[in-house]
């Protein structure tokens, strides 16, 4: 029996670290799959998991615990800056600046509402209290990778031995964060007395408005006599519309269009533009017509390709001359499940799938130029992953001075590669970095990290948790990170609906976002049958994440610090 009490005591040695995150990590995630009232903790229960284990002195040694915690983080956050990167600066588009704009007052008010009840509530003169109160903030808006941050930096400004353990502020706040998020956005709808009916029904109308980058396909006939003998680049400069004729049948005759093909009246073309040119070109050329185009004398095939090639990272669809070099058409481009319209601008990135017409032949040898290995892209790029976290440490590692400030200010290992692997993800292709990686590869390496950090951060406040809660502020944390969480809420999402007029289920999007919370995404899902939350979730998720984790350090910098 001896070697099995060795096994979880001995805590210098890696079988006994190794049983000691296994145990943490499933226990935490098997109860972190209860539902209550529909609602789980999910993977955060490792934090409560590991807790657990370090109040009952399951433990290891610290610079273990602390090298665990830190590379778990490192991972977390690239993970998701490689993620979020290929949307982060598309994200202020369209609407998308007035919906930054209010999930970034939102993070405002929720420090604001932190620091009003440290001051309100707690002795400020306790060094620990506004340490515990930041652990407070980012458990109340459920943000794991800014609780990272603020204890990286801390390393800054205590010395070691003395860094207050504020994991336990944040498991304190985080259970009523999850419900008061969705308690919340329910609150929102009977005070601004919004329907939940009619708000679908609007976006039913918006639908049908708008839809710029989405593909849409016509089946023309050419009636314009001022076509008659004009080539479709011609076409094309006097419209000023981006459009693709992927198929044209002349006299019986089925061919793949290029740019000098020329048009005659009776011409039937298959067109794909994008949806809200689709009226002006329609009445351009001509009527819609029915076309049977399997029927067609001349084997014309589409074939879905797969770009796996590393050189064509980066290349426009107009770099490539497929109509002129290879006599196919591109006619849409899928890019992370989403179906984008194949205009000549548009930048291939490796994991793209492009939807190519044409002869067969001619569309295999696209695939082959291509690429077209799948196997090729089930192995994430881990030279890429690597170099960048290698950077981003760099990059976080710089000191910048501010006057009055004690200790220069640097992003940290949470902030450096969150940046660096948000350029990587957007503008990697420029220096031919392949920054494609499967979705399932993402949330892998994303989750091993955050259960890495989780664990690591509730063993070490393990040990004083109980007497947090039983003896110390507990009840302060529950309460005042409930204010915290609905506060902003309130008040923002009232302006949102009653001065710019946003959709309800947009509003419930956006507030997940900002509080990178998918419980209440999956709830605002559920409540909508259209694609509104995740839209709204999307749009501010990348700027608030970054914001989430840069606050964190600023705070615990400027205002532990001094």
């Amino acid at each position: 029996m001896e070697w099995l009490i060795s096994l979880f005591t001995s805590t210098d040695s890696v079988a006994h670290i190794a049983v000691l995150y296994a145990c943490v990590i499933a226990v935490g995630v098997f109860l972190g799959k209860i539902k209550i009232g529909g609602i789980s903790l999910g993977v955060t229960f490792v934090l409560f998991a590991g807790i657990a284990a370090g109040h009952i002195g399951f433990t290891a040694t610290p610079s273990v615990l602390s090298f665990l915690q830190e590379f778990g983080l490192i991972l977390f956050v690239f993970m998701i800056g490689l993620q979020v990167g290929p949307g982060f600066f598309e994200s202020f588009r369209r609407g998308g600046v007035t919906l930054n704009a209010l999930s970034t007052t939102v993070i405002l008010l929720n420090i604001a509402v932190m620091f009003a009840c440290y001051y309100i509530f707690f002795d400020t003169s306790d060094p620990e209290n506004l340490p515990m109160m930041v652990g407070t903030l980012y458990g109340a808006v459920t943000n794991t990778p800014g609780l990272g941050a603020a204890n990286e930096a801390l390393t800054s400004v205590f010395k070691e031995g003395e860094i207050p353990q504020i994991a336990s502020g944040y498991a304190c706040a985080y259970p009523l964060g999850v419900l008061g998020i969705i308690g919340a956005t329910i609150a929102i709808r009977y005070i601004c007395k919004i329907s939940v009916g009619q708000e679908e029904e609007k976006l039913d109308e918006e639908e049908n408005e708008n839809g710029a980058v989405k593909p849409h396909f016509l089946n023309l006939e050419v009636t314009n006599a001022y076509l008659e003998g004009k080539t479709i680049a011609q076409v094309h400069n006097f419209l000023n519309r981006d459009f693709v004729c992927s198929r044209l049948l002349h006299d019986g005759h089925v061919c793949t269009p290029t740019g000098n093909t020329v048009f005659h009246i009776g011409d039937r073309l298959f067109i794909v533009c994008a949806e809200n040119d689709a009226e002006a070109i329609i009445a351009f050329i001509g009527p819609e017509v029915e076309v049977d185009w399997k029927r067609q004398d001349e084997p014309m095939v589409s074939k879905r390709i797969v770009v796996t090639r590393p050189s064509i990272n980066g290349k426009t669809l107009g770099q490539m001359h497929f109509s002129s070099g290879f006599g196919v058409n591109v006619t849409r481009v899928t890019r992370h499940g989403m179906d984008l319209f194949a205009s000549s601008n548009l930048s291939l990135q490796v994991g793209d799938r492009i939807m190519v017409v044409g002869r067969e032949g001619a569309v295999n040898r696209v695939a082959s130029v291509m690429g077209n290995s799948v196997k090729r892209l089930d192995a994430p790029n881990i030279a890429t992953i690597f170099v960048g976290i290698f950077v981003g440490i760099l990059f976080g590692s710089i000191p910048i001075a501010f006057p009055g400030i004690p200790v220069p200010i640097k992003l940290g290992i949470a902030g450096g590669p969150l940046i660096i692997a948000i350029l990587i993800g957007r503008f990697g292709y420029k220096v031919h970095l392949v920054t494609y990686t499967t979705t399932s590869a993402n949330m892998m390496l994303r989750e091993i990290g955050l259960v890495l950090f989780l664990a690591s951060v509730g063993i070490k406040a393990g040990a004083g948790f109980a007497e947090t809660i039983l003896q110390g502020d507990g009840l302060k944390y529950v309460y005042t990170g409930f204010l915290i969480t609905i506060i902003p809420i309130l008040i923002v999402g009232v302006i949102a609906r009653l001065k710019y007029k946003f959709n309800y289920f947009t509003i419930m999007g956006m507030i997940a976002g900002t509080y990178t919370d998918p419980p209440a995404l999956a709830y605002a899902n559920a409540s909508c049958s259209k694609d509104a939350p995740a839209v709204g979730y999307s749009t501010v998720y990348p700027l608030s994440m970054f914001l989430r984790i840069f606050t964190a350090q600023i705070i615990v910098l400027f205002c532990c610090g001094i």
